[in-house]
């Protein structure tokens, strides 16, 4: 069977429409008791130049944007993941970062430039992973722009709706709060490690499925954003997309607080030290550093913690102090730095 390479009329026409289309039906209006309500009036389906919400009452967007490396990922260079998998990875790293503002998403905008030696087949598959991770978290794909470049280049805008004033911000964190996290930190981050190792292990390569889970199918804590944001008890949130270690850091700095977290009470999931223990690192400076886990942190005061869990799964990883800095306290008393390397965006850095 011959390869199909279409231009981009057509692509639009035989892809795009196809998987957008009907969305003025699938929207499913946010609507809240004092009449607050937004509605999607124009959506992929219209093949308008933008999409069109309809805002009644008062709201504050929440928008926000971000890029994936697409065929610049090192575990697809490596074969770990697909055309399919990029797409899908695409949403979920902006739809996280919606999550982390307890905000409701209503929409994603995506960019998909392709190369020219990119067949239809593929261009397709690249968007399904997209129109699938949308359906998972509950947001529709609202438009956005397809076209040719040297490369695969995904990008992408996500928009949320939250009560007005009601945004889960950084910066809010104080003293005395409990620092909590949705679920444990570390599986990306040992997939990576382990893989570039280069050594196999045969209890390794039997959960190395689970670890690679967290890049091919990665999940932006939605739900748990909108409990969150709902409960008018959390005072800081974010998301663990540049590591534990560097959103914790991010929190102390940004609400001018330092936060003390405790080694007990920090989760290592097992194959996360298996793979620490093959590779000669820390696992605990694998769930701490650059690891690429979409989970969120945040910080809540002690009294409302016990009623926060009847809703919502998490650990109590540390608590906030009035002293700056942020601490590892060890289970012999004592105080560190915390292990791992936080991430920093760098020029032609390649962690992933």
């Amino acid at each position: 069977m011959s390869e199909k390479f279409s231009d981009e009329p057509k692509r639009l026409a035989e892809t795009i429409v196809p998987l957008f289309d009907h969305q003025a039906g699938e929207f499913v209006p946010v609507s809240s008791s004092n009449g607050d309500r937004v509605e999607l009036t124009a959506g992929a389906d219209a093949q308008d130049d933008c999409a069109v919400f309809r805002l009644v009452g008062s709201h504050d967007l929440v928008v926000g944007s971000d890029y994936v490396r697409g065929p610049k990922f090192r575990l697809y260079e490596m074969g770990h993941l697909d055309e399919y998998d990029l797409g899908y990875y695409l949403v979920a790293a902006n739809l996280s970062d919606i999550a982390a503002m307890g905000a409701k998403p209503i929409g994603l905008l995506s960019v998909v430039r392709y190369p020219p030696d990119m067949d239809d087949a593929l261009f397709g598959f690249v968007m399904k992973g997209i129109r699938d991770a949308c359906a998972v978290f509950g947001c529709l794909n609202v438009g956005g722009d397809i076209g040719g470049a040297e490369r695969l280049i995904l990008s992408a805008s996500a928009l949320g709706v939250c009560p007005a004033g009601g945004a889960l911000l950084r910066s809010g964190a104080k003293p005395g709060d409990v620092v909590c996290l949705t679920a444990p930190t570390g599986p990306a981050g040992a997939a990576m490690a382990y893989l570039r190792a280069g050594s196999t292990d045969p209890a390794i390569e039997s959960v190395l499925p689970s670890l690679l889970a967290s890049w091919k199918r990665p999940m932006a804590r939605v739900d748990e954003g909108l409990v969150l944001g709902a409960s008018g008890a959390v005072t800081s949130c974010q998301d663990t997309s540049d590591g534990l270690k560097a959103t914790l850091e991010s929190i102390a700095e940004l609400s001018g607080v330092g936060i003390v977290v405790d080694e007990k009470a920090v989760p290592v999931p097992e194959a996360v030290a298996a793979v620490g223990a093959h590779v000669g690192a820390d696992p605990l400076g694998l769930v701490m550093g650059d690891s690429v886990d979409f989970e969120l942190v945040f910080t809540i005061p002690r009294s409302r913690v016990d009623e926060l869990a009847e809703s919502v799964d998490f650990h109590r990883i540390g608590a906030v102090t009035a002293d700056r800095g942020v601490v590892l306290a060890r289970p012999d008393g004592s105080r560190t730095t915390l292990p791992g390397k936080a991430w920093r965006h760098q020029s032609g850095d390649r962690r992933a």
